[in-house]
């Protein structure tokens, strides 16, 4: 059900100023869709992100949403923390396969195995595109630049390593797929820990010639989607069919894995009944007395 007096415009942002055909884009839009046809309202919503051609997203959706853009890799302990102040936002953190995957690495691992309330979306394309496309941690070996070079190392699956550290919703989709991509992110945002979606999002201008595993022509013609119902009641049994899809030269999309049961990390800790938030500078300080006993226990 839509918020009573909003319309679809209430859910648009600032024109794009991303490359023409950028597959990002058709992320914001189904972005705004799901949240329109969910029923969210914008003033729940706090759309957290890094920096990267995929961090720029947050401006072009739900402009009447609250927003941060983090430091490079940072996104996933600035989310948390956010979180942890204000638990009633609705965390919606737009990332980049370099922002996930290389720098921002050890936060993404922590902020999955704390089960964090949030949906990570991973705008995938396999390389820098806001530095001029130079192989990020997802690219694949067999994958050239247009230049002819080869990735020197094996791919780093966000998926595959999501389900390895215990993830309780794991899900891929293609943007050139937008009837499913729209159907998994409905699901994530009511999902009640940290739901990963590695949204495979070509790069126009970097990454779409011919030979790219990336590109839209491969990735139309390599995509096998899986019903949205999760198929897999172990995650291990998920993470080797995906190995198996790549072997066999296939793009293996949909729900892989859902588990509604573990605790979130607001279950686990805690916190005061009024989100921190809310409290002012004198409520939020100890006392001195107070700060003196505390430190007391360290001697």
């Amino acid at each position: 059900m839509q918020p009573q007096n909003l319309t679809k415009n209430d859910y648009k942002g600032s024109p794009s100023t991303l490359c023409t055909g950028c597959g990002h884009d058709l992320i914001s839009t189904q972005i705004s869709n799901a949240c329109f046809q969910l029923g969210i309202h914008p003033f729940e919503v706090a759309k957290m992100s890094g920096i990267g051609c995929s961090s720029k997203l947050p401006a072009y959706f739900m402009s009447q949403s609250f927003a941060f853009n983090s430091m490079h890799g940072r996104m996933a302990p600035v989310t948390t923390g956010a979180k942890l102040a204000n638990p009633q936002l609705k965390m919606l953190g737009i990332s980049g396969d370099g922002d996930t995957a290389s720098i921002g690495l050890g936060g993404f691992v922590h902020l999955v195995k704390r089960n964090l309330p949030m949906v990570y979306i991973v705008a995938d394309n396999g390389v820098y595109g806001l530095t001029k496309g130079q192989f990020s941690p997802t690219a694949d070996p067999t994958s050239p630049r247009k230049n002819g070079e080869l990735f020197l190392n094996d791919t780093l699956d966000i998926c595959t390593l999501s389900l390895e550290l215990g993830c309780g919703f794991v899900a891929r989709t293609f943007v050139g797929n937008p009837t499913q991509l729209s159907a998994i992110l409905q699901k994530a945002l009511q999902h009640p820990g940290t739901a990963v979606i590695d949204i495979l999002s070509p790069c126009i201008t970097f990454n779409n010639h011919e030979g790219s595993t990336k590109s839209y022509t491969y990735l139309k013609a390599h995509e096998v989607p899986m019903r949205e119902t999760p198929p897999f009641a172990d995650p291990l049994a998920a993470v080797a069919e995906i190995r198996k899809s790549y072997k066999n030269g296939e793009v293996l999309t949909g729900i892989f894995f859902e588990n509604t049961a573990a605790k979130t990390l607001l279950e686990k800790l805690p916190g005061p009944s009024s989100p921190l938030a809310l409290y002012n500078a004198d409520e939020l300080r100890p006392s001195p007395e107070s700060f003196e006993s505390m430190m007391a226990q360290y001697m």
